[in-house]
């Protein structure tokens, strides 16, 4: 089921989705204080693109929470609206309901992606 999902997800909606994690972290990335921002776009950007079987895990402290700040304002918000809007789209009938899921953990990710980790399932 995880590769079928993750193939009809890359058809559907992921692809988009993918490429604004990529266009967020390059944009990021122009200056050099904001690299690691970048750099935390692209390592998220796998899971917009590939998201069943895919755990989040949020850590981080202190910096994590200014840097999530200032991510919010510069980023955040847009990407969460997007995922957020998808969501609710395929949300719209049964069928779409686990990758209505899948949107609005990827929203919740957009709002704080810093000292955010993915793991993959095991089952």
């Amino acid at each position: 089921m995880r590769t079928i999902g993750n193939l009809l997800w890359f058809l559907f909606g992921g692809l988009i989705n993918g490429l604004l994690w990529w266009i967020t972290g390059a944009l990021w990335c122009v200056t050099i204080i904001g690299i690691p921002v970048g750099i935390q776009c692209f390592k998220l950007s796998g899971v917009s693109f590939w998201p069943f079987g895919k755990e989040v895990v949020y850590t981080g402290g202190a910096f994590s929470f200014i840097v999530n700040v200032i991510w919010f304002f510069f980023g955040g918000l847009a990407l969460a609206a997007t995922h957020f809007f998808f969501g609710l789209l395929w949300c719209i009938t049964i069928v779409g309901i686990p990758f209505g899921k899948q949107f609005f953990k990827l929203a919740k990710l957009s709002l704080a992606p810093v000292g955010a980790e993915v793991y993959v399932k095991t089952n």
